[in-house]
């Protein structure tokens, strides 16, 4: 069976450092304004501010996201495809870049669902939200890229700051609870083998390597919505 691995993350690239691009033109503050309130909308429906971070709170918002974020690089994509076709020319590697950024969303997705089986209704949930949410982008993205790219990269600063928060609170709970188990739990096969975590690569690792991708995605798509 074909398996993409990723490159190994440094000790330096896994300390991540929360970044901010401040909106400029007008599509930077709609694009702004727009992860914001969704930000708050699914924040406010998924109780993620009310009472302590658990393991079945952390897997349940990571899975649904993960759903989601696979997206718009998959879109980007596709749509950057056709465009080489039509202008019977190269992407200039962008079009290949933003599909590994669509794996690599997936594999977080494959890897949390390894530590937690949605069940019948998530499902359909996530149905729901990925026809709304990938028609809206596709729209979007035929209209104005630079907007969508500065839209992700706002939404990864988002996914920086909450990884961090669950990073924290993985590193700080108590000895014994589920969430202190995760510094010595050995993440998912899955993840071993795709961030090279190592024999034993820990469920806090695999965190760490999950908030480098985000960095990742969020400094390319601020980039490429400059460009």
């Amino acid at each position: 069976m074909y398996a993409k691995t990723h490159g190994k993350w440094t000790e330096e690239e896994l300390d991540v450092k929360l970044t901010h691009v401040p909106p400029e033109k007008f599509v930077d503050k709609a694009a702004f304004v727009a992860v914001k309130a969704f930000r708050f909308g699914f924040d406010i429906g998924t109780g993620w501010n009310r009472g302590a971070i658990t393991t079945d709170k952390i897997l349940n918002r990571a899975i649904f996201l993960e759903t989601v974020a696979a997206i718009p690089g998959m879109v980007a994509a596709i749509i950057r495809h056709f465009r080489s076709l039509r202008n019977m020319a190269r992407d200039g590697g962008m079009l290949n870049m933003f599909l590994e950024e669509a794996n690599n969303e997936r594999m977080h997705l494959l890897t949390f669902i390894r530590m937690k089986d949605p069940g019948y209704l998530f499902r359909a949930t996530v149905i729901g939200g990925q026809f709304a949410f990938g028609s809206a982008f596709l729209t979007m993205y035929m209209i104005s890229p630079a907007f969508c790219h500065r839209f992700v990269g706002y939404i990864e600063e988002e996914a920086c700051a909450t990884y961090t928060k669950i990073i924290k609170a993985i590193e700080e709970a108590p000895e014994g609870t589920d969430l202190g188990n995760w510094r010595t739990e050995e993440a998912p096969k899955i993840a071993k083998g795709y961030w090279h975590l190592g024999e034993h690569g820990s469920v806090l690792d695999l965190m760490l390597a999950v908030r480098a991708d985000e960095a990742e995605h969020r400094d390319v798509n601020h980039a490429v919505s400059g460009v």
